[in-house]
């Protein structure tokens, strides 16, 4: 059996992302002959072997292609929308950098793709588009294609010469860092400007592909939650300091120590992943989030290891649920929020539930793994962390609102959790927990008597 997509997940940015490219240019997208990435999202289909290894949040070599080849199309499709509604189109400036990047992509696609698909490019694609076919509200930002060109450029290694203009005496160039030039007003770039300029080079993180930004003026867009429902606000800090940029390097090393020893399978899917982790500032109520828009992005308070490590798994849920909903549809709920959530104080909607069930099952698999290699107080974060899934499954394998396909995966999910039963905590951790849960519940509905399931069906 396969599930073909039947939908577009709807972003926390509300945009109009298109199913196809446009027809009414012939201006090639760049990156469209990545191997084995659908041009269209209808095209993807997903076998119920797939669906059912996603629904257990365990990773798998088809699920994380699966998820990468989703994101890629998506991310082709915007861009190719925002060339289109451009209102220079191919012609004029919009045209001339989409020619350096193509130029680029001719010398090194690997290059191009990687700075096309780095998350805050995703961010600023969604963000113009909105602007684009916004009647009202502010100009888009259609210059920043032109430091994506410059840097595609740039990586490529091929001559060029352009002028592009610094906001507030900085050029961000996107997978980079930024140029501080010496002068305000346009500035005239080359093939040579790297070296030759006052440079400040994105930080790459240890032990990977991921790299620190604290720079792109797009790495953090609209405030958003991917769990749906309410939106939460979330803030970027500013540039680090070399002493901060060493603190996230250890907290990091840290992390993906513990991931390594503990779940090597989720450490190789973070790998894949993630691209870039955002530093979120002090006073940021999460210690993690996700922005659809920047797929492949972690937006994340410093943290010590192991903390850091259980929100890599956690986050990573996330997006991966967002790129199978980008294809699938899972539910016809809407965002009215009216379920308990056992980790939240606010009533969520059902994608909310979902998202958050999801992201928790992963984190009971993790702390479960931790403690059989010892890890100190693993077997207690299991167990509460277990209880509060099985609390809301019954409620989310019940609801009306799930389609076929998403009850199967819910279903996967159940199964997923039941397994754990192969390996319980030591004593009466996990009756522990469960009772303690009862107990929060029954305060939740005391507070929110409207919501009381027997209200409801």
């Amino acid at each position: 059996m396969t599930h073909r997509s039947d939908t577009t997940h709807r972003t926390d940015l509300a945009v109009p992302t298109p199913r196809a490219p446009q027809a009414a240019t012939t201006t090639a997208t760049p990156g469209l002959t990545d191997p084995g990435t659908p041009g269209t999202l209808d095209a993807f289909a997903v076998s119920s072997r797939t669906l059912r290894a996603l629904a257990s949040t365990e990773p798998t070599p088809e699920g994380t292609r699966l998820v990468r080849d989703v994101r890629r199309s998506k991310r082709l499709l915007l861009l190719r929308a925002v060339l289109d509604a451009a209102p220079d189109g191919p012609g004029g400036e919009t045209g001339e950098r989409w020619a350096l990047l193509e130029e680029a992509e001719r010398q090194d696609p690997d290059a191009v793709r990687d700075v096309l698909h780095y998350p805050a490019t995703g961010v600023w694609a969604e963000e113009t588009l909105r602007r684009l076919h916004a009647p009202y509200g502010p100009a888009p930002d259609l210059a920043h294609l032109g430091a994506l060109a410059v840097a595609a450029a740039l990586r490529a290694g091929i001559g060029f010469k352009t002028t592009l203009r610094p906001v507030n005496g900085r050029l961000v160039l996107p997978t980079l860092g930024l140029l501080r030039p010496e002068r305000p007003g346009p500035l005239a770039l080359t093939e040579r400007s790297w070296e030759a300029a006052d440079v400040v080079p994105l930080h790459p993180l240890p032990g990977g592909r991921a790299s620190l930004d604290d720079l792109d003026p797009y790495r953090v867009g609209p405030p958003g939650h991917p769990e749906g429902g309410r939106l939460e606000p979330v803030r970027a800090a500013r540039r680090l300091t070399p002493k901060g940029h060493k603190r996230w390097d250890i907290q990091w090393s840290g992390a993906l120590t513990l991931l390594e020893r503990y779940d090597s399978t989720r450490a190789e899917e973070v790998g894949a992943l993630l691209r870039s982790v955002v530093p979120l500032a002090g006073g940021s109520r999460s210690t993690g989030a996700t922005l659809p828009a920047a797929a492949g992005s972690l937006l994340a308070r410093a943290q010590p290891p192991p903390a850091l490590a259980a929100t890599l798994v956690h986050e990573v849920q996330h997006g991966k649920l967002a790129a199978l909903a980008d294809i699938l549809t899972l539910h016809t709920a809407d965002r009215t929020p009216r379920h308990w959530a056992p980790w939240r104080e606010d009533p969520r909607p059902l994608e909310g539930l979902l998202h958050g069930t999801y992201a928790h099952l992963a984190l009971a698999g993790y702390w479960q793994r931790a403690a059989l290699y010892g890890a100190r107080g693993a077997w207690a974060q299991h167990a509460r962390v277990r209880a509060q899934v099985a609390a809301v499954l019954p409620a989310l394998r019940a609801d009306p609102h799930l389609t076929v396909t998403g009850r199967e995966f819910v279903d996967g999910m159940a199964r997923a959790e039941r397994a754990m039963d192969e390996l319980p905590p030591p004593g009466d951790q996990h009756a522990t927990a469960r009772r303690a849960l009862d107990r929060e519940r029954r305060a939740w509905y005391a507070a929110h008597p409207e919501l009381a399931p027997s209200r409801h069906g």
